[in-house]
């Protein structure tokens, strides 16, 4: 059977062929929330705390929907951009960062900010003002319109080029071969990020790496993860919204490591049974922005169309934590003080 990524579409509910004994369902871990991910949720949830709704938060604070559903009953508000967002009122950016001109138009229509911004990503616009500091041209591998990649290129404009792929590296224009650097979006496909970056390379001999991968370490987990449970997976089943990323990548990374056809599905209830004719062995995992609970609700199912309990298949351990905004730590603490 050629590898698959079709649409979900409605079917009459049909169990596996094979029999019960033979069948398994392999979980990846890690998968589901990162440490970025869970510091933009937490901030958002303290801040709904601290300063009552509304909150404001600007773009989605994570890309999926079930989370910012869960925060806007809450009595978060999603805006898309600042002018939407009532002078003085509190605002928190997402986990995907923004450039400086947002934080500029924040200052003046005198918002109160939190910066949700991962660290891993700030390191990344760190790393492109040095470059443009030292004027080189730089080469941004990532999605155009992804709001990681706005607000990277919004750190040095001047400076950076967005390269979507390795089609993209033959139109490449810059002003000296040996001053060009590369930088990447941090939830792209590890591979496909270094076939760009190699191809770039065959062009400009003198490329500079960035001081440490971009990739995340949650993206490059989350997909070693899915090659191992998809290598011989008849489905693998990944949680996550359509706008989040790093869960699209890991569809298509399944494929690409064996598995028969994979989907992406926002919850349970997107799952087409249909998928699961024939099927002896089937992975779930979930992308870096995806409540556990999501992920339990697709076993649940699996197992009410005679699936066993599920076997987690370990990679990686993860520990990382990361501090909340030094802006909201400080009011947190004066809280408690008084």
């Amino acid at each position: 059977m050629a590898p698959t990524m079709g649409d979900m579409s409605a079917a009459t509910p049909d169990l596996s062929d094979a029999p019960a004994g033979e069948r398994q369902v392999l979980l990846a871990a890690p998968r589901g929330y990162c440490a970025g991910v869970d510091r933009a949720v937490i901030t958002v949830e303290k801040a709904l705390d601290m300063y009552g709704p509304p909150v404001y938060v600007r773009k989605q604070i994570v890309h999926n929907k079930h989370v910012v559903q869960t925060l806007e009953r809450r009595g978060a508000i999603f805006v898309e951009e600042l002018d939407e967002v009532p002078e003085g009122s509190t605002v928190v950016f997402s986990a995907h960062g923004v450039s400086p001109a947002v934080h500029t138009q924040a200052s003046d229509r005198t918002l109160k900010t939190i910066d949700a911004t991962c660290p891993l990503v700030t390191k990344v616009h760190h790393e492109a003002r040095r470059f443009a500091g030292d004027d080189y041209d730089i080469l941004l591998i990532g999605h155009e319109g992804h709001e990681e990649v706005e607000g990277t290129a919004g750190e040095a404009p001047a400076n950076i080029t967005l390269v979507q792929g390795p089609d993209d590296v033959a139109d490449i224009e810059v002003r000296d071969p040996a001053k060009v650097a590369w930088l990447s979006q941090t939830t792209l496909s590890v591979d496909e990020t270094m076939q760009t970056v190699d191809r770039i390379r065959e062009r400009f001999p003198q490329l500079l790496d960035p001081p440490s991968d971009d990739i995340c370490y949650a993206t490059q987990n989350r997909q070693q993860a899915v090659k191992e449970i998809a290598k011989n997976a008849d489905l693998v089943i990944v949680v996550g919204s359509g706008n989040s990323s790093n869960s699209v990548r890991l569809v298509e990374v399944a494929l690409e490591a064996g598995a028969k056809t994979s989907y992406r599905v926002d919850d349970a209830s997107e799952v087409d049974t249909g998928w699961l004719d024939g099927v002896t062995t089937v992975g779930v995992t979930s992308g870096a922005s995806v409540p556990e609970e999501l992920v339990d609700g697709v076993l649940e199912l699996l197992q009410q169309h005679g699936f066993p309990p599920a076997e987690a298949v370990h990679t990686a351990e993860e520990s990382l934590i990361f501090a909340l905004p030094p802006e909201l730590r400080r009011d947190l603490k004066a809280a408690q003080q008084s």
